[in-house]
């Protein structure tokens, strides 16, 4: 097992794995907090330009990292509803047949649960591996970046403490702004709050819960919408109206739910489940009933137009 692995690594050279609209803000984030860091892509213009803008170094080899942050896509190319981790599993294969042994595995991605430990074992025990899924929004970035509070959970108890050392730095006396003691040695972190929990697939869970949380609350937004048309009442007063109550927040339906995370995420949470959530599947019939409801719509109005 894993216990023979030492928990008190160096934190010296950083890899960002895809640095697409994940990685680019993680590594960007890593580069400003000193560290050297380096991205790799499956995409050599993508590459080519977090170098030329950003300074983030090529890198091909992974022999000498001692960090990997994972934040490759997880949906399939031709539809990102749909979830895939076939990229995740073929760059966990590259880091067991490059890589030192004892080095951070941090997954970013997020992934239905069971996936870390699958590359857990795909990398032969030989690595510290842990799940901090991202909380990272491109719409408001300021506020929702990336160094806000998030979890991670460990494959086992010293994958856990690594991780956090990375991600938050040690509860020791402080030296500089980047600088934490454990012992004899000073550890740089990243400064991100993170909140523990006891098994990875918690962590794992925690991410496309939040997410299938999300769908629900625009689902029912849709199907009140739906409603008070039927009705001939006033979506945006009602809305208006039961708002003001401290502990209710109904969304604004648009054009219905889409994204690169939160239906692929709660297909994730449906797929890996025996029992299937019957109150999500109830939610994606709405969501599909309401986007016809809109193309009607518009093809309504555009036939008034004309």
């Amino acid at each position: 097992m894993i216990n023979h692995l030492k928990d008190d690594i160096s934190f010296d050279k950083i890899l960002v794995i895809g640095l697409g609209q994940l990685g680019l803000p993680v590594a960007k984030y890593v580069k400003e907090k000193g560290f050297d860091v380096y991205g790799y892509d499956n995409n050599q213009l993508t590459m080519d330009n977090a170098e030329k803008q950003h300074g983030i170094k090529k890198i091909e080899n992974f022999r000498d990292v001692d960090v990997f942050m994972i934040c490759i896509s997880t949906h399939r190319e031709d539809d990102i509803s749909s979830p895939q981790v076939d990229g995740l599993m073929a760059i966990t294969r590259k880091i067991a047949k490059e890589a030192s042994n004892g080095k951070l595995v941090s997954i970013e991605s997020t992934v239905p649960r069971g996936t870390t430990r699958k590359m857990f074992e795909i990398l032969e025990h030989r690595f510290h591996v842990v799940h901090a899924p991202h909380r990272w929004y491109a719409l408001e970035e300021d506020v929702h970046g990336v160094n806000q509070l998030r979890v991670i959970g460990g494959v086992c108890d010293c994958c856990l403490r690594t991780g956090i050392r990375f991600y938050n730095g040690v509860e020791h006396e402080e030296r500089s702004d980047l600088e934490y003691y454990s012992g004899t040695k000073s550890y740089r972190s990243l400064h991100i709050p993170m909140y523990s929990v006891s098994t990875v697939e918690l962590a794992e869970l925690s991410k496309i819960i939040e997410n299938a949380d999300r769908y629900l609350q625009i689902a029912f937004a849709e199907d009140l919408y739906m409603f008070c048309k039927a009705n001939r009442i006033s979506f945006a007063e009602l809305r208006d109206a039961v708002n003001t109550k401290w502990n209710v927040n109904i969304l604004e339906p648009r054009d219905g739910i889409g994204g690169h995370c939160i239906p692929k995420d709660t297909r994730m949470f449906l797929e890996t489940s025996e029992i299937k959530s019957k109150i999500l599947i109830a939610a994606q019939e709405v969501d599909k009933n309401y986007r016809k409801y809109i193309e009607g719509m518009i093809k309504d109005l555009k036939q008034i137009n004309h």
